[in-house]
């Protein structure tokens, strides 16, 4: 499975329920990533939650699930949403009772005709990958958000930014082993990519880690700081002129400082 966010107030309006927050993704694939730093974000109604109107009415005694999902700000077709009643992105991923959507050619989805109760997850599948993206709650993102789909109502949903798994890096590569010396971190530059941050992660978790989110124009960096001895963890993300995130690098690459 594959990638998160941060869903927290709720509002409700009419016969219709609103969800909405600011999204941060964190990834996971096959039910085992690693966490991204989340960031600062404050949870709050939005605009685009708002604005949505329902497109089409439950069965009675059911409940919808509605949303948007846009990849570098333009609407994406034919993305599948999966809402769970049971969900652990650590181990087993999505369980229970779910029911499956896909987005039509306006980017819209209605996950329709749904049993009330509360949903532990909803998963946007990143294109035609193996990788998801799901929205979690609390200060470190650790917990999915929850969806407590109500009878006779639909439940708008934030839009979803996808981001994709495929930003390539060229130094170090992985399993390399390199010294300190004059360390140069690249990568490929990424279409409509306006500039990048990369974070390096050490295995040993007495070593500081200094390189965490760090913003760079181009597609390299020499490191003005000597890593110590010992294995590292290497991720860059790409974002366009507006924030948006495009895409990341796999997360298990790494390399060994002599």
């Amino acid at each position: 499975m594959k990638k998160i966010s941060n869903l927290m107030v709720v509002k409700y309006l009419a016969a219709c329920v609103c969800i909405a927050a600011t999204m941060t993704l964190v990834s996971c694939n096959n039910s085992t990533g690693s966490q991204a730093d989340a960031g600062d974000s404050s949870p709050s109604v939005s605009a685009a939650a708002n604005e949505q109107v329902e497109k089409v009415k439950p069965a009675i005694g059911t409940g919808n699930v509605q949303g948007q999902v846009f990849y570098n700000e333009k609407l994406v077709e034919n993305i599948e949403v999966k809402l769970c009643e049971t969900f652990n992105q650590f181990v087993g991923g999505c369980d229970g009772k779910s029911y499956t959507a896909k987005t039509g050619k306006d980017g819209y989805y209605v996950v329709k005709n749904v049993e009330p109760r509360t949903y532990q997850a909803l998963l946007t599948r990143v294109f035609n990958t193996d990788s998801y993206i799901f929205a979690t709650t609390g200060v470190a993102g650790i917990s999915a958000t929850e969806y407590n789909v109500t009878a006779d109502k639909t439940l708008f949903i934030d839009p979803t930014n996808l981001f994709k798994v495929d930003l390539k890096l060229v130094n170090p590569a992985a399993a390399a082993k390199v010294s300190a010396q004059n360390l140069e971190l690249r990568w490929d530059a990424y279409p409509d990519a306006a500039y990048y941050r990369f974070s390096i992660y050490p295995e040993d978790v007495s070593v500081t880690a200094n390189y965490i989110n760090e913003r760079v124009e181009g597609t390299s960096f020499a490191l003005d700081q000597l890593l110590p001895k010992g294995t590292y963890r290497w991720v860059v993300e790409a974002y366009n002129s507006n924030d948006q995130k495009l895409a990341e690098s796999a997360d298990d690459i790494k390399f060994t400082i002599q």
